[in-house]
């Protein structure tokens, strides 16, 4: 077997290049910083899949193409960043009640308006509250590294297809737009877990099928949010984190995506100097690692949530270790492009407190 080689990519190509490798044959997007990377690479590789690249007239379009393609059963995607992203939450909330497999990248840059095409986590409420109308979730994965918007990018797709539903794939300016050595892999089948039984492609044949969102007779919207519900109770077992130096932690920060990566690097530094912190890094934002921080909770650890924004994620470390303990916030805002140093005070003086 020969060794895999690595190539020097961004971020943004490297989840363009993963989404292929997961099988992607139709992308629909529309242009904006910082996620343009990504549809300027896919418009000339998805020709070398057989594909479809469709420069849509807007994101509101690009998300009803995207709903039509998983409605026919194909591995469909969409990318954007944050207003973008705003204008497809009715189309993907019909996904969502429709029970319509799909990818959205969300490029998060900052806000809100138009902010700056910096780096934010702005969007987490956005990404794990469902963000349009009605009761719903989309998955949510979050990259805090070039190789894993390459890997996510393949399990996003593996899981739209297991649970029928929108994955969200939430990165961010940085993420997207720096450069590091990735190691490309395919998976070994793609597994569309029967989509040959539900998607719409032509009746001959068979039963006529129906997909939608609209449900008016007596309590069958009712029965479809029962279902819906029990599907994303389901999809709890995805929930996934990397836990750094937690066993003999005083203070265990939490922190997500390319922050979760800086703040890593300011603990080692605080670990090299003998001072006990830890980290938990979300990988699943929905769902959310509750068992993981309330593990650790129940061994006496104090927490620190470290964002860049003004307290998102907070919220749901706080849930999850309530009756416990609690999590203190600090928040780096965004249009402030963050380094480790800048994270060093305020780890020691709740360390200190």
């Amino acid at each position: 077997m020969s060794e895999k080689k690595r190539i020097f990519i961004k971020g943004n190509e490297a989840i363009a290049r993963g989404a292929l490798a997961a099988g992607c044959t139709c992308y629909f997007g529309y242009p904006i910083t910082p996620q343009n990377d990504i549809p300027e690479f896919l418009s000339t590789e998805m020709a070398t899949v057989n594909g479809e690249f469709v420069q849509a007239e807007s994101e509101v379009a690009a998300a009803n193409m995207l709903l039509g393609a998983a409605a026919g059963g194909a591995r469909a995607m969409t990318t954007s960043s944050s207003p973008g992203v705003s204008l497809m939450q009715e189309a993907i909330s019909y996904m969502a009640g429709s029970e319509l497999p799909g990818v959205i990248v969300n490029v998060n840059r900052g806000g809100p308006g138009l902010g700056d095409i910096g780096s934010s986590q702005g969007d987490y409420f956005q990404s794990t509250r469902g963000g349009g109308h009605g009761d719903y979730r989309t998955l949510v994965l979050a990259p805090g590294t070039c190789q894993e918007g390459y890997d996510m990018m393949i399990e996003a797709f593996d899981l739209a297809f297991k649970y029928r539903n929108p994955v969200l794939v939430l990165a961010d300016a940085i993420v997207g737009q720096m450069k590091e050595p990735v190691t490309p892999w395919e998976p070994k089948a793609a597994d569309n877990h029967g989509a040959e039984n539900w998607c719409l492609d032509g009746a001959k044949g068979r039963e006529k099928r129906l997909l939608k969102s609209l449900f008016l007779e007596d309590g069958a919207l009712a029965g479809q949010n029962r279902n819906l519900q029990a599907k994303y109770e389901a999809m709890q077992e995805e929930a996934r984190a990397d836990v750094f130096e937690c066993d003999d932690a005083e203070l265990v920060v939490v922190a997500f995506g390319s922050i979760g990566r800086i703040v890593k690097s300011t603990v080692r530094r605080l670990r090299s100097e003998g001072k006990k912190v830890g980290l938990v890094r979300p990988l699943t934002l929905y769902p959310f690692p509750s068992e993981v921080l309330r593990d650790i909770a129940k061994k006496g650890k104090r927490f620190l949530t470290i964002e860049q924004n003004c307290g998102q994620m907070v919220d749901d470390v706080r849930l999850s270790v309530r009756g416990i303990a609690d999590s203190e916030f600090h928040g780096h805002m965004p249009g402030d492009l963050p380094g480790s140093d800048d994270f060093l005070a305020p780890i020691i003086n709740h360390l200190e407190d």
